[in-house]
């Protein structure tokens, strides 16, 4: 199970993790605010291997919001999700999920959206995805996150 700071109110995706009694880890590290990369930020802060840690980008398929978990060594090929898929609208994403951007879990959200996972993920024994806020980080096995999730895995990201 996972701990966290005494004190410390669990996020949306902390207590999913926790009602689903998976095992996972808490990684905690100071936000910069001028800093827009924010997977990249956690991988350097943690001293993470990129590969293993994943960020979670909310998308539209068609007329259907949904988010992609990708590692933030890559870019996420929108055309892998299909014809239609484009970014989705930074407000939308933050009101559908509860999440605000470089924050956004694919767990616990507020309407739990489709979810795509690159096959990357399971070459790793543990991937790390954002715990619901900046500055924290959930390490969990990827195979946890697709069974919560409901998650589609296939290749998504580009180089």
């Amino acid at each position: 199970m996972g701990l966290y700071r005494i004190g410390m109110a669990p996020t949306p995706a902390i207590a999913a993790a926790e009602r689903a009694g998976i095992r996972f880890a808490l990684h905690e590290y100071e936000h910069d605010p001028a800093v827009d990369s924010y997977g990249l930020e956690a991988a350097e802060k943690l001293g993470a291997d990129p590969a293993r840690v994943f960020k979670t980008l909310a998308v539209s398929v068609g007329d259907v919001l949904a988010v992609a978990c990708v590692p933030v060594s890559a870019q996420l090929d929108l055309k892998a999700l299909g014809k239609r898929a484009r970014m989705a609208d930074r407000t939308h994403a933050e009101r559908a999920t509860g999440y605000p951007t470089g924050g956004i879990s694919p767990l616990g959200q507020r309407r739990r959206l489709p979810t795509h996972v690159d096959a990357s993920a399971l070459e790793h024994e543990t991937i790390l995805v954002s715990a619901g806020r900046r500055g924290l980080q959930l390490e969990l096995d990827p195979r946890d996150l697709v069974r919560l999730t409901a998650a589609s895995i296939h290749p998504i990201a580009a180089d």
